[in-house]
């Protein structure tokens, strides 16, 4: 069993490194594909992975830092195997643009997008690889950030954009997801062909929920994530505009043409 990671990058020189030794200890007992596509960095990114992937891939059993922070791969008697590869846009695309670049290029059982910063804890896949690749009684897991795991307090008018948004999701789309704004999406390799995603910018995260959902099809799953969210002075990238865009995203997809049979 192969799981993919989808991670899409748009300047996260001081997050990227410690991020991919994280996702790569993620899951020691699963072999995992890992695709990072840089949207045009243009803070230092896009020059760190050019020095790391000099080739575009790398491999190996685990995954460490040196002490100039570039990433070491190692060879250890470890059950299962690690391999980075490295996706350039020559032209910034947004999340969405992103996403869809490490969709089309992966070619695991199971996917799952992974944000390049630290707010999200790779540890958490555990419970979400096992619905879907040990217990077999799930097509798609969301990660939910409120479901009582750590999650950091900041912005109010955060929280309250992202419960009316999954509000609305859930009267349009006849679901009862908390989260559907939450990075962490994993699904089976079936599901993540079946997506026919647009969207470029942060609208990515409902458009892939709507695409799910209007399969009635799929067994969907939520189980609770932790969150080490970061403030605008850390670099965080969302704003109200994209709460604005979100609501419009629903309204889009849920009316959106069927595919022709």
């Amino acid at each position: 069993m192969l799981l993919s990671v989808i991670i899409p990058v748009y300047n996260e020189r001081h997050t990227l490194g410690t991020m991919l030794v994280l996702v790569g200890r993620a899951l020691p007992h699963v072999n995992k594909e890992i695709v990072i596509v840089d949207d045009c960095s243009n803070d230092g990114t896009r020059e760190w992975l050019k020095a790391n992937f000099p080739r575009g891939q790398r491999s190996g059993s685990s995954v460490d830092l040196d002490n100039n922070g570039n990433l070491v791969f190692n060879e250890v008697s470890l059950p299962s195997t690690i391999a980075m590869r490295l996706i350039h846009h020559e032209r910034n695309k947004g999340k969405g643009g992103g996403v869809q670049t490490g969709f089309a290029a992966v070619t695991g059982d199971v996917v799952v997008i992974q944000d390049a910063d630290l707010e999200y804890d790779p540890n958490d896949w555990e419970q979400m690889y096992n619905l879907i690749a040990v217990r077999n009684v799930a097509d798609v897991v969301f990660g939910s950030r409120f479901y009582g795991r750590p999650h950091r307090s900041l912005y109010f008018h955060h929280y309250l954009g992202n419960r009316l948004i999954s509000l609305l999701f859930n009267i349009l789309f006849n679901q009862t997801l908390t989260d559907i704004e939450s990075c962490y999406k994993m699904m089976t390799s079936r599901v993540a062909r079946s997506l026919r995603l647009t969207a470029n910018d942060f609208g990515i995260e409902v458009e892939i929920s709507a695409e799910i959902a209007r399969q009635r099809d799929l067994r969907i799953y939520e189980v609770g994530i932790s969150y080490f969210g970061r403030s605008y002075a850390q670099g965080k990238k969302v704003d109200w505009k994209d709460g604005v865009k979100a609501l419009w995203y629903i309204f889009k997809c849920r009316f959106k043409a069927p595919v022709a049979q």
